[in-house]
Order: C-alpha cells, then sequence, then structure tokens
C-alpha cells in the first residue's frame, strides 16, 4: 500500500500532462482525475486539466454545446443538407435522430409561375416543386406551414390543416 501513493503521485505528475500536451483539452482529461487516489495529485490533475480546459474555451478551440444548441441548429436547418449535424448531435448526446417535421408560423406567401414560394417566420424560404392544386385563400391567408421530411431527401409542406405539396428549401 505505501508504494500506491508515490506511484500515482508519479503517474499524475508525468502521464496526465503529456496526455494533455499531445491531445486538445477535453472533459476527457477532467474525468481522468477522478481515479487519482491520493488527494493532493487529485487535487492537483483537476487544476490543471480545467485549467488547460478553461484555456482552450478561451481560445475558442473547445465550445461547450447544450442539446437545446443541437436542436435549435437542427430547426434552423432543417431542409438543407448538412451530413456532419445528425453525427455531431449523436456523439454529443447519443441519439442520431433528425427532425422529421417543423411546424411554423408563416411569415409571406407568394406564388410565382403557379407555384407558392412560402417564407416562414424563422426565415427559411421554400418554393414548390410539383403542380399539385393547393387551396390557398390570400384574404384569409395562412397560419403555419408544417414541412416534413419525405422519400429521399424531399420534403413535404401543408398550410394549416391542408394538403401536402412538394417542396424544396431555398433559403
Amino acid at each position: 500500500m505505501r508504494h500506491k501513493i508515490p506511484l500515482t503521485l508519479l503517474l499524475a505528475s508525468t502521464v496526465l500532462p503529456a496526455a494533455a500536451q499531445d491531445r486538445p483539452a477535453s472533459t476527457d482529461s477532467v474525468y481522468a482525475c477522478a481515479a487519482v487516489e491520493a488527494d493532493d495529485a487529485r487535487l492537483d490533475c483537476y487544476d490543471e486539466a480545467v485549467g488547460a480546459l478553461k484555456q482552450a474555451e478561451d481560445a475558442g478551440e473547445v465550445v461547450a454545446v447544450t442539446r437545446e444548441d443541437v436542436e435549435k441548429v437542427r430547426k434552423e436547418s432543417f431542409g438543407f443538407s448538412i451530413p456532419s449535424l445528425p453525427g455531431l448531435a449523436a456523439s454529443a448526446f447519443g441519439d442520431a435522430g433528425e427532425t422529421e417535421s417543423l411546424t411554423v408560423p408563416v411569415a409571406k406567401v407568394d406564388q410565382v409561375r403557379g407555384q407558392f414560394v412560402v417564407t416562414l417566420e424563422n426565415g427559411q424560404v421554400w418554393r414548390q416543386t410539383d403542380s399539385k392544386d393547393v387551396f390557398y385563400s390570400a384574404k384569409r391567408g395562412v397560419n403555419e406551414a408544417t414541412i416534413k421530411s419525405a422519400a429521399l431527401g424531399s420534403y413535404m409542406m401543408k398550410f394549416d390543416r391542408g394538403v401536402l405539396f412538394r417542396v424544396e428549401r431555398v433559403k
């Protein structure tokens, strides 16, 4: 048992700082400190790991992201192909689920060459790509649009409780 404390101190003072220098700062280095048995060495390990993490954060190399942040980006990017987004969310939060549908208030509806161009309140702009007849009354307007993922990377939209028509995101 006596040799455990000096060995732990030796490991904490040589292996952990070397590992921190080879790899970018991460929470892994902070969590690794929990394995250090000696109180003083564990505290030193935490101080060093947290200091490196804070320095990396200040330099813009590390950013803390919440599940809410990821969901916001998923909603804002809905309709655009960003292949790395689901993988990033899965690695950070353990779920690879993508947003399947989005319901957003409508800011404006225009018709260009017989097809709708829909501007949503969140700034997204969608254009009808099929020739489906969709009931729309400029006088009554549209409260909200629901966009759903469809087959082969396509999207369908409906106004309020209307019929689905094929759309693509243009902005």
